[in-house]
């Protein structure tokens, strides 16, 4: 996305807050839903499951889901359309390996992030996406979101 170029004028201050405002809301936005599915998790896993996979609770604001792998083998064990598959086998649509490095990198208590390209439901054309993820007990969660 180009917010300008050198042979633009730059937009004015408030427009820049503004789009700013808007990245850190969306950021936010997936961090919190992903705080709140570390917390259903630790609360009581199988229920989480079911309020991830239904979207009741909050748990599918829109476009966003929660999903989760076992820590172990990576087995998706909630995702709206890969559930059953192998995370680390997931490569982005670039091939970008990240469901590897998301299995690689996942810790208890810290949040990270991964950008990849990937389509969005019923399209072949693949967009920028940052999933956040982290480790909680035997379980990999992430929520992801498109870039544009």
């Amino acid at each position: 996305m180009t917010i300008w170029t050198s042979s633009k004028r730059a937009p004015p201050p408030k427009v820049l807050v503004a789009f700013w405002a808007h990245i850190e809301g969306v950021a936010g936005n997936k961090t919190a839903l992903l705080a709140k599915a570390i917390a259903a998790v630790k609360e009581d896993k199988a229920k989480a499951f079911e309020l991830f996979a239904s979207g009741d609770g909050g748990f599918k604001p829109k476009d966003l889901y929660v999903w989760c792998a076992n820590a172990s083998d990576g087995i998706l064990t909630v995702h709206p359309t890969n559930k059953g598959k192998e995370l680390r086998d997931i490569k982005g649509k670039h091939g970008a390996p990240f469901g590897e490095a998301i299995m690689q990198n996942a810790a208890e208590g810290t949040i990270k992030e991964t950008t990849y390209w990937w389509p969005r439901p019923g399209s072949d054309e693949a967009f920028e996406k940052t999933t956040y993820y982290t480790k909680v007990g035997d379980q990999v969660c992430g929520v992801g979101y498109y870039m544009e």
